[in-house]
């Protein structure tokens, strides 16, 4: 079985699915043939490369809140993240646009440790407030997990995996994606946003049992294309 997730390194309830997502499968009774894919989303791509700035005062103008507001919205989130064991400070943190860390996503894919990097940028970004944005911050923690600094630096350099990044957006839209994290099972069955471990843990069970055309759930709360509203 193959578990594919769409998400971004910058999406706060991507790591909370991604957290869901272990628990689940700690309680599927298959897991050791379940292999899981991370795959590209990029929930902001209006932000130039290269160019980051403070999130809670762009996500306050951008949906009309005050910072007072927006911040008051992000604890909701930081305390479903807490329910997780998660440790967030989203009013502190930094956007800026993440295609450089889905290439080092698909670099690391590669060389088998793929699930490896993908933990080490959302802790990195979320827990430890680290950059994920540029090439020495991604080198760093791609060195951390086990890949070689001139190889990283050379994929990068030569963006050789962004026709691949392209590929896992465009795949999402096929599949109707508009926000992340999204979930889908051999192609068969899809879920939206960061859903209960029970509810994954069902559709893992299904998906198991038969073999049907792609079906989804209800969408729970997720980061929508553009930007993430939390």
């Amino acid at each position: 079985m193959r578990v594919e997730v769409w998400s971004d390194v910058v999406c706060p309830w991507c790591y909370i699915g991604k957290r869901r997502l272990e628990t689940a499968l700690e309680r599927f009774g298959h897991r050791d043939d379940v292999e899981v894919v991370w795959r590209s989303f990029e929930l902001d791509p209006s932000v130039p490369e290269g160019e980051t700035h403070p999130t809670l005062p762009a996500l306050a103008a951008k949906y009309g809140r005050s910072v007072d507001e927006m911040r008051d919205m992000m604890r909701h989130v930081e305390e479903t993240a807490a329910g997780e064991g998660l440790r967030y400070d989203l009013a502190s943190g930094v956007s800026g646009n993440t295609l450089l860390a889905h290439e080092v996503l698909h670099l690391a894919a590669e060389r088998g440790l793929q699930g490896e990097m993908k933990e080490r940028l959302l802790h990195a970004y979320f827990e430890q407030g680290r950059s994920v944005f540029d090439v020495d911050s991604l080198v760093a923690l791609a060195v951390e997990v086990g890949l070689e600094e001139a190889e990283v630096r050379q994929a990068l350099g030569e963006h050789r995996f962004r026709p691949a990044v392209q590929e896992d957006i465009a795949t999402a839209r096929a599949l109707g994606a508009t926000g992340v994290p999204f979930f889908v099972v051999d192609r068969r069955y899809g879920a939206s946003g960061a859903q209960p471990a029970e509810l994954l843990l069902q559709v893992l069970e299904r998906a198991w049992a038969d073999a049907q055309p792609l079906q989804t759930v209800p969408a729970a709360e997720g980061c929508e294309d553009g930007t993430c509203a939390v």
